[in-house]
């Protein structure tokens, strides 16, 4: 079973529009960052592009991926919807391309779809495939569908107050990349009290403290900032350290306090 390559730490882009994307962008190129993450449905890829255009670090450094919306599922559409995401992000391919949610109802079989993306491997539009917000039963299927080793990654609402362990093994098992998204929760585990114990005794930040956990756990993690000094911090948690009695402690943290579940788009949880 391959293993996908998928880099640990990434910057994401959900949310951030027109300048603000690009100066992101550029700041976490300029820092360090090689791995960015957008979607088509964030409206800001060609904002994403020039970004990363202009910040002169060579497109074969960066791990690039987008996300296929639900709008362009139809085998049909999927391709070309995927080619115009290159056309916005100035790029011949992308590193990563998932479908972004499972949207079970929306008329387009998940066969179907999983098929369209894999063929948009082939064609050389996108090095690895994967999915996002995916359960345990519909990654069984999206396996099915275009084999096993072949999907890099589910990128999933991950955080120490939604912690999906069961989810999270399953794909370990299967050799599948968890990426966590939200992994401060909208911010919400930055004033846990256990967090800021944990980030006092190392010196740190809660938000590194929670970014290292995630990372501990083998995890990637892609989180957003606007603002440069917060950046360069989440950076600095790819060298903290958690001890087991601190990872013991983030692991008391699970609330299931899920923030984005969408009707019509998402699965039933796990």
């Amino acid at each position: 079973m391959t293993t996908s390559t998928i880099p640990q730490f990434g910057i994401g882009t959900f949310r951030l529009k027109d300048q603000v994307v690009i100066d992101s962008v550029r700041t976490g190129l300029e820092l360090g960052y090689r791995a960015v993450d957008t979607a088509q449905i964030y409206g800001n890829e060609a904002e994403v592009g020039q970004a990363i255009v202009e910040s002169g670090v060579p497109r074969q450094d960066i791990f690039l991926t987008t996300k296929i919306w639900v709008d362009n599922y139809a085998p049909e559409k999927l391709a070309a919807s995927l080619e115009e995401s290159l056309r916005k992000l100035r790029t011949d391919y992308v590193d990563l391309t998932l479908i972004h949610w499972p949207a079970p109802g929306n008329g387009v079989p998940l066969q179907a779809y999983m098929t369209a993306l894999a063929q948009t491997r082939e064609r050389g539009l996108t090095r690895q495939i994967g999915i996002s917000n995916f359960n345990i039963a519909l990654t069984r299927e999206a396996i099915a569908a275009v084999g096993e080793g072949n999907i890099a990654t589910n990128q999933i609402e991950l955080s120490p107050y939604l912690q999906n362990r069961k989810l999270a093994q399953f794909l370990q098992a299967q050799g599948i990349t968890v990426t966590s998204y939200m992994t401060l929760a909208y911010g919400k585990v930055l004033g846990d009290p256990v967090l800021g114990d944990i980030a006092a005794r190392h010196q740190a930040t809660p938000a590194q403290v929670a970014l290292a956990w995630a990372m501990q756990l083998g995890y990637a993690v892609i989180p957003s900032s606007t603002k440069r000094a917060n950046l360069e911090g989440n950076l600095q948690a790819r060298t903290l350290r958690l001890s087991d009695a601190d990872m013991a402690a983030i692991a008391g943290l699970e609330r299931n306090g899920r923030e984005v579940s969408p009707a019509g788009l998402a699965p039933d949880w796990d």
